[in-house]
Parts: C-alpha cells; structure tokens; sequence
C-alpha cells in the first residue's frame, strides 16, 4: 500500500467513526452530514450512495460503497445501511450492517477479499454540529480473510483478527483545522493464521497469539482540505498525529514449512508501549516491552534458539521544523538482562570459561540542535541537497553508555557544547568543548579468558593491553579510566596529556 493511502486511510477511518465532542444536542442529520464531510477526504469519485431518506427522526442511507484506486491497488468496501436515529435525549445511535466486505485488487489483478463483522456494536453520538463525541462498544470485532483469487486459482484459510471486549470514544471538531482524538480499551486481541500454500507439496504457515489487555489513544490535525494524493504537503499545511498504544502481555506461537525448510517456536512478551509523534517541527518515536522471551527451532540450526530480554527499548526524537532557537533530541537504546540458554553458550564456551550473567547494552544521547531548513516540506528538499550543514549542532550530552558482556563492563558519561562561528579550529565542523569520561572494568580478566579460549592469540592482546595503557589510566584491580576533553583553544586532551 503507498504512502499516500495509509495516510488517507488512517485518517478517513478515525475521522469516520469519529464523527465530531459532547456539549449540546445532535441531531440524526447533522451526524450524517459529518461522515459524508469526512468520506470527501476520499474524493467525491470514490463514494457512491444508493439512497438516502429521512423520515422523522431518523436517517436511512442505503449501500454506502467506497472505491478507492491509488494507481497500484484498488480498494472496495461496501458498508451496506446505516441508519442513524435520534434518542430523544440529543444524542443519536448509529447502526451498521454486521458485517460487509473488503475487497483489495492489486496491478497483477489478484483479489483478496476481507470481511469485517462486529458483535453488539453499540455506536452513540452526542455533542453538536461543530463538535461531537461518539462513545463505541462492542462485544468482538473481526476481520478475516474471507479468499484470495488468483486468475483460476481460488486461495482459502483461517485469517483473522478478533478483538473482544471494546469500549471507547472518538471526538473531532474544527476550525482552521480538524482536530481529531480517540481512546480505545480492548479486553483482548486474538490473532490466527492458519493457511495451506495450494499447489505447494504441503507447505502451510500457522500462527496464533494473543495480547491481553490493549489501549490505544491518538490525536490527530488535519488541513480541512487535506490531500492525500500529495502526502508531504500535508506536513506544511498542519497535518500533525501522536498517538500509541500499551498492552498488559502478549503470546505467540507459530510452525511455518516453506520452500523445504520448517521453523516453529514461541514469542512471549509482559507489558508493552509504543508511542510517536510526527508533526512540521518534529518527530519523536519511544517502543518498550518488558520480559520478552522467544524460543525457535529450525531446520538451519543444530539447537534450539532460547533468548530472554528483561527489557527492551528503542527511542529517538529530532526537530526536523527550520527554527531560530536549538531545540531537543536524543536516541535511546536499551537492551537490559539479555540471555541465551546454556546449549547456546556451550557451542561457544563448552569449558565453561566466561562469565554467563546476563548482558546490558545502553545507550542514551541527548542534546539541542537548529534544523537550518523544514526538512518535511518538499519545497526545500532542492536548498537542503545543497546544503553542507542542514542541521546546527548546539549541545551533545552522553547521559549514559553501560555495556556489561561476560564480566565486563563499560560506563560514561560526558557533555559537549559547539561554536557554530568557529568552523576553522578543527576543519569542517563547529568548534567542541566538553568532557567525557569512561570506566572499564574486568577488560584484562575478559582478555585472559579468550586467550584460554583460543579465541585471541597471545601477541593481540598484548597489544591492546598497549593501547589501553596509552589512552586510560589503572584506578583499582582490572579497572581503568579514561578522561576526553576538548577545551576552548580545541584542544584535545586525554587523561591530561594533550594529543592535538
């Protein structure tokens, strides 16, 4: 799917269920007025509506369609009756079919049909006509594959995706802008794919999970003439989404046999978050989960691979708007308590010879920065290609780096600022100034501990005990120390002998 559809769908469905927050009365009218503001988005040629009626207090709108062609798939939904009616207390319920159909067409004319149904889906709108409030619940809600249609070929299996337990609510309202939000608490969501390749000597993929306890929130602006034909203009024009999601655990087991070769094994995970952001200024993305263990057997491997994180986690944000003043960003990694399990260590250390405590990798780096141009507006893509520093460097900070690996282990710390009017003291780049320092710890111990191994010869290691005694400093048993500085004249200077 492109760019320019995911953007479209994404929004166009929030927007959709959506509706507009609660304040006064609604009426069935003013509700159906919205969703056919909100299905524009797709193009007055992708909608089509067989009839519409009002009799009293209620609207009837008879097979809604969508057809949606972004030049390489071509998308049909048929959405059936919907009718919307007045409770007599200002809000207003909305009843769909329960179930209609998907159906996507690729350039290469095959056709996988979708088909999405809902159990006591209960949809209440309240608020007025500038802002309105849809409160959503449901007992499941489904989408499977229905088929998979391939020139005379006819692809069938068990695909789905069941969420049960639902309940939420989603708000929009305007001005210059359209502003959408949502919340969304799921009980659980259960994944299948159970599928037999026709034609294929008995090759099948199966796969199921379970995730327990989901809520998902995300905010949205949108231009109200947004186009989603011409996706990097949205940013420019106001287009803006935050928004993730967490969960209490997830549980999968898969067995896939392809092409000759069989895999299976188990994902587990506990507690979970995903959270981003994108808008005209920056862009900020944070993913953790907690307990992950994961256990695969393959043909490709003599063993079973058995591996467990404590935590793990991934994050970065970075202005990307052209600005007067520095603003924030930072990358972090976090790859806390990871083991493997002892079959695994014995392929590479049957002796027993290096510690097995489980290893750390962090990393989190932080600072300000001036991005010179609005790096998401392709208006200036031609000035920024030209560019020799799109972005101006202000402050690096190394709040930490930690690295513990079969008993040894790296810290630091440090903070730099730069000179951006001095790019002559050291060529090309704005002038540093700051310090950072680094322990080591058990680095002999690891080193006298490959030699035993017949990993690392005798005459290597000697030489890198050389380097280490030419830029750190002994400050206990098997413990080193190095301290970096650049000072104002940019001069560098390690453990108080200057190299440059």
């Amino acid at each position: 799917m492109t760019y320019s559809t995911g953007l479209r769908g994404a929004a166009c469905f929030a927007a959709l269920v959506a509706g507009g927050a609660a304040q006064a009365d609604v009426t069935a009218a003013q509700v159906w007025d919205d969703w056919k503001a909100q299905l524009s988005l797709y193009g007055e040629d992708s909608v089509t509506i067989g009839s519409e009626k009002s009799t009293g207090d209620t609207v009837t709108v008879r097979d809604l369609a969508l057809n949606v062609d972004d030049g390489t798939t071509q998308t049909a939904v048929n959405m059936g009756d919907i009718t919307f009616s007045e409770l007599g207390d200002g809000t207003v319920r909305v009843v769909m079919a329960d179930s209609y159909p998907i159906a996507v067409t690729g350039d290469d004319g095959v056709v996988v049909t979708i088909l999405v149904s809902q159990s006591n889906m209960d949809m209440v709108v309240s608020g007025d006509a500038d802002e309105m409030n849809y409160a959503i619940s449901a007992d499941h809600y489904t989408i499977e594959l229905q088929d998979i249609v391939d020139g005379d070929i006819t692809f069938t299996g068990d695909v789905s995706i069941v969420a049960s337990d639902l309940s939420g609510s989603y708000t929009t309202s305007a001005d210059e802008l359209r502003y959408i939000s949502y919340g969304l608490n799921i009980g659980a969501l259960d994944l299948l794919a159970d599928i037999e390749v026709p034609d294929a000597d008995g090759q099948y993929v199966t796969a199921s999970g379970k995730i327990e306890g989901m809520i998902l929130e995300a905010e949205m602006t949108l231009p109200l003439d947004a186009d989603f034909e011409n996706p990097n203009d949205l940013f420019a024009n106001g287009f803006a989404v935050s928004g993730g999601y967490t969960i209490d655990s997830g549980a999968y087991v898969f067995d896939v046999n392809a092409e000759g070769e069989r895999v299976a094994g188990s994902v587990s995970t506990g507690a979970a978050r995903l959270q981003g952001e994108m808008n005209r200024d920056m862009v900020a993305y944070e993913a953790e989960t907690k307990n992950l263990a994961v256990n695969i057997t393959t043909q490709a491997l003599p063993l079973p691979v058995e591996v467990g994180l404590e935590k793990y986690g991934v994050g970065f944000e970075m202005p990307v708007g052209k600005t007067d003043e520095p603003r924030d960003f930072g990358l972090r990694l976090d790859f806390t308590g990871l083991t493997v399990s002892d079959m695994i260590w014995d392929m590479l250390d049957a002796a027993k010879v290096l510690p097995r405590d489980p290893a750390t990798i962090q990393l989190d780096i932080a600072g300000t920065a001036r991005p010179m141009f609005d790096l998401l507006d392709p208006a200036q893509a031609e000035a920024l290609g030209r560019s020799d520093m799109p972005v101006e460097l202000n402050t690096l900070t190394l709040n930490n780096i930690r690295i513990a690996l079969a008993g040894a282990l790296v810290t630091g710390q440090g903070a730099f600022t730069f000179d951006n009017t001095d790019m002559t003291t050291i060529e090309g780049m704005p002038r540093p100034q700051g310090d950072a320092i680094f322990e080591i710890i058990g680095v002999n111990a690891l080193m006298d501990n490959l030699v035993s191994m017949g990993l690392l010869p005798q005459d290597q290691v000697m030489g890198g005990r050389m380097m280490l005694g030419m830029f750190a400093r002994v400050t206990g048993d098997d413990q080193l120390e190095t301290k970096l500085e650049v000072n104002g004249e940019g001069h560098v200077i390690v453990n108080g002998q200057r190299l440059r």
